[in-house]
């Protein structure tokens, strides 16, 4: 595919119960939103911002990047990717969801999702995968937060799960990460248009609301999932702790 065939749309809303304001909360002397518009920009790929909050809007276009006003009653990110998309009316094949507090996001990320897809439209949804850092030691893996991932041996995703996948049997827990190489979830998912409205249209499914991770509703509508490793580091950011700790960490790579 050609780089016109994808759309990247970065969903940001303000509110938050962790961390109100967050898009525009300023990292390297610049906001949030900005600076995951710019990393994405690189790719050579357009890049819309999806809001409900005219601060947000504002922000974006005076940095020269194009705002999309949607809805506030949005449940996901995906949602809000889908109206802004068809609000846009660009023709895209595929559109890429980037989440709006991923400052670090690397454009090499961007484009590992977009090899995921070819010009047979085999794939219908794809999203980044990285190898756990065995460094972090095992007890990093039993944090809910740090989706965990089992693939096929074709890529696909299989599972996503807040626990830990797979259960090493007859093996000592501490010895896990020298039997099994795990992989945890980077939360970036690019999709076929027309797959896009379809996924939109699902309700909630068990597992999603068990888990709480909106991707395993298409996993149980029988959606498959390709998966693109990068062993790029990420920071997420979700509390103002977290920004001062990217703050630290951006201070040092510079």
């Amino acid at each position: 595919m050609e780089k016109s065939d994808f759309i990247i749309i970065i969903p940001a809303r303000y509110a938050s119960s962790r961390f109100p304001g967050k898009p525009l909360a300023k990292i390297g002397g610049e906001e949030m939103i900005v600076r995951v518009c710019r990393r994405a920009s690189e790719t050579g790929v357009d890049v819309a911002v999806a809001t409900d909050d005219e601060r947000i809007f504002e922000c974006v276009e005076n940095a020269g990047f194009k705002g999309v006003m949607t809805s506030p009653d949005h449940q996901s990110g995906t949602d809000r990717v889908f109206e802004a998309f068809c609000k846009l009316g660009k023709p895209a094949k595929v559109v890429i969801n980037v989440q709006g507090d991923e400052p670090f996001i690397a454009p090499s990320q961007i484009s590992a999702l977009m090899d995921c897809f070819d010009a047979l439209g085999e794939t219908q949804l794809a999203t980044l995968v990285r190898e756990f850092e065995k460094e972090k030691g095992f007890e990093a893996l039993f944090d809910p937060n740090l989706v965990k991932v089992v693939r096929s041996d074709g890529g696909d995703a299989l599972y996503f799960s807040r626990s830990i996948v797979p259960y090493i049997r007859g093996v000592e827990w501490k010895e896990w990460l020298d039997k099994h190489t795990f992989h945890t979830h980077v939360g970036i998912y690019a999709y076929r248009s027309d797959v896009l409205e379809s996924v939109t249209r699902l309700k909630r499914s068990s597992l999603e609301i068990a888990e709480s991770l909106e991707q395993l509703r298409w996993l149980q509508n029988g959606y498959r999932i390709r998966t693109a490793v990068t062993a790029e580091p990420t920071i997420g950011i979700d509390t103002p702790e977290d920004l001062a700790n990217a703050e630290k960490w951006l201070a040092a790579h510079r």
